[in-house]
């Protein structure tokens, strides 16, 4: 039997502290916002953002929330800003989340990935009243067979590239530190904390501007009225806005603070089969709600392997979480488009983002 949630449980988020890795990024970013306008205490901890522009500095994120700059590998400083600030809640966001420039730095990805991992969970030990920890990584984690079928949470985890294999090892390092250190059998006698890392598709939106991303790629084309080159036309991608998984870890969250020891696993947060679109079609799509002259073109260069049909089965998260998601692919791609032009014309994107943030809860209440 489903379960039915209607939205964000404020109850549990007001006041609350939540410590959030990677708030610099795209997700980070739409989390961190989020999660303080629903009154979460919030410290993020994260690099400089890597793009300029970046969505921490349009939607004016360090207003809301407190803004430290650090290095997840730097385990001693991420440990004293854990310590000090002695969170209830930890989001693990941060990341090196790109498959194209892992072939060109793999051993940053999987120091970043991997230790940077452990980092964060061995500096949650050290707080004391940390409850729940959700570690973020991706849809990539899975051994990608090429299958029809969306993966399931006990499909076997693999990875062709660096980036995808970094996420798989972050995935064991997160279930060995909670089999160690964290047993939910042994929860609420030798320890107060849950964990558990959600797995999420294709994720776009507006205030991502990220390199050898296919939606930013594109902005950024259209904007300069260029012909946009696209690798990988036929390639099928799980596509859903970022709020869908960032709902989905808040789901999480919540379940593990309260205490659900079931909660404390592995989720995944992906969209229906009918949103599994082409990166064609979207780019299709993209151009017809763009207009403007926008264009784009196949690239003679199709650049190194990338797996060509990923899909996700959320079947868990529907039935124990009660999350699914709200909104389809042609009105994310309509939002996202929006905010892009808006921020073109000078708008102010602190206001919008929490706009469509209030738009999406509207969509949570409405679908159950």
């Amino acid at each position: 039997m489903e379960a039915l949630v209607t939205g964000p449980n404020r109850a549990v988020w007001k006041g609350r502290k939540v410590f959030m890795t990677g708030h610099t990024g795209f997700k980070g970013g739409w989390m961190s916002l989020w999660l303080a306008q629903l009154g979460a205490h919030v410290r993020g901890y994260a690099l400089d953002p890597c793009t300029d522009p970046n969505l921490l500095d349009a939607a004016k994120i360090p207003s809301v929330i407190d803004d430290i700059r650090g290095n997840i590998l730097d385990l001693d400083h991420l440990k004293r800003e854990i310590t000090a600030f002695q969170p209830e809640i930890v989001i693990h966001m941060a990341a090196q989340p790109l498959v194209r420039y892992s072939y060109e730095d793999p051993l940053g990805t999987y120091s970043t990935n991997v230790l940077g991992t452990a980092h964060l969970l061995e500096a949650a030990r050290a707080a004391e009243n940390v409850r729940a920890v959700v570690s973020v990584t991706t849809d990539k984690c899975y051994e990608n067979k090429e299958w029809v079928w969306g993966y399931r949470e006990t499909d076997p985890l693999g990875g062709y590239d660096p980036y995808s294999s970094s996420k798989a090892c972050s995935e064991i390092v997160t279930a060995a530190y909670r089999q160690s250190f964290f047993n939910p059998a042994h929860f609420g006698k030798t320890h107060q904390t849950l964990i558990a890392s959600g797995r999420a598709g294709n994720v776009i939106g507006g205030g991502d501007w990220s390199l050898d991303r296919l939606i930013p790629d594109l902005v950024r084309g259209f904007l300069a009225d260029e012909d946009v080159k696209i690798r990988r036309p036929h390639s099928i991608r799980p596509w859903q806005h970022v709020l869908e998984p960032l709902w989905g870890y808040m789901r999480l969250a919540e379940e593990l603070y309260k205490g659900n020891v079931s909660a404390a696993s592995g989720w995944n947060f992906g969209p229906t089969d009918d949103d599994a679109w082409p990166v064609g079609r979207i780019a299709d799509k993209m151009v017809s709600v763009w207009g403007d002259n926008a264009k784009w073109v196949q690239d003679g260069d199709p650049g190194p392997h990338e797996a060509g049909y990923l899909k996700l089965d959320a079947s868990k998260a529907r039935m124990e979480l009660g999350w699914k998601p709200n909104l389809r692919i042609g009105t994310t791609l309509e939002w996202l488009v929006d905010w892009y032009k808006q921020w073109q014309a000078g708008a102010d994107m602190h206001k919008l983002t929490l706009e469509q943030i209030s738009a999406y809860e509207k969509l949570i209440a409405g679908n159950i």
